[in-house]
């Protein structure tokens, strides 16, 4: 047996991160798990007191699993979807009028295979604006989500994707370019609107 199997192994986090994540991770499975389905206003809220960045026209399911809450931003008009999982141990940033459909999964941490321990990574994950995650679908630490670009249904990216450009599979490749939009031709935002799956 090593000596490193012996060693007892220490939190990557401070008691300070520890505690807020033990009050966040019991607010999460209370108050903003059995909250409303369209009390997007009161989620926010919730999230902003825990450090979160949320513009208030977001909308935010009440089935998202969150970690590390004041590592995530989200702009203004994105919406995150039912049972969605935003594990931000590093920064997350959600763009404007972006969405993450139900059961994504962005992964903004891992670990460095190089050592016996598997020191934490903290890393962050930056996803423009007018992007779509789609359902099931897998964004690896330190990606960059360009604007405009699609990540389609239960694919996985451990790359950056080039903006305009729809991607699937796994491991996710570029299938054809994404028509581009004026932002005179979207609908005006509704903060009370349900997300699009």
């Amino acid at each position: 047996m090593n000596d490193f199997s012996n060693k007892r192994l220490k939190s990557p986090y401070t008691l300070r991160e520890n505690i807020k994540r033990v009050l966040w991770g019991t607010v999460q499975m209370t108050l903003f798990r059995t909250s409303f389905h369209n009390w997007y206003g009161v989620r926010r809220v919730m999230l902003r007191a825990f450090g979160a960045n949320i513009h208030p026209t977001a909308r935010i399911r009440r089935t998202v699993c969150i970690e590390i809450p004041w590592n995530l931003t989200v702009e203004e008009g994105s919406a995150i979807g039912d049972r969605a999982i935003v594990y931000c141990l590093g920064p997350i940033r959600i763009g404007k009028r972006t969405v993450v459909s139900q059961g994504a999964h962005l992964c903004a941490g891992s670990h460095d295979y190089t050592t016996p321990d598997f020191t934490l990574l903290r890393v962050p994950i930056d996803i423009g604006d007018d992007v779509w995650i789609a359902a099931d679908a897998f964004v690896g630490p330190t990606v960059k989500v360009g604007c405009g670009a699609i990540l389609g249904a239960r694919a996985c990216t451990m790359k950056d994707l080039d903006e305009w450009t729809i991607y699937a599979g796994n491991p996710a490749k570029a299938v054809k370019a994404r028509p581009r939009f004026d932002q005179a031709d979207q609908p005006a935002d509704e903060s009370d609107q349900e997300p699009p799956p």
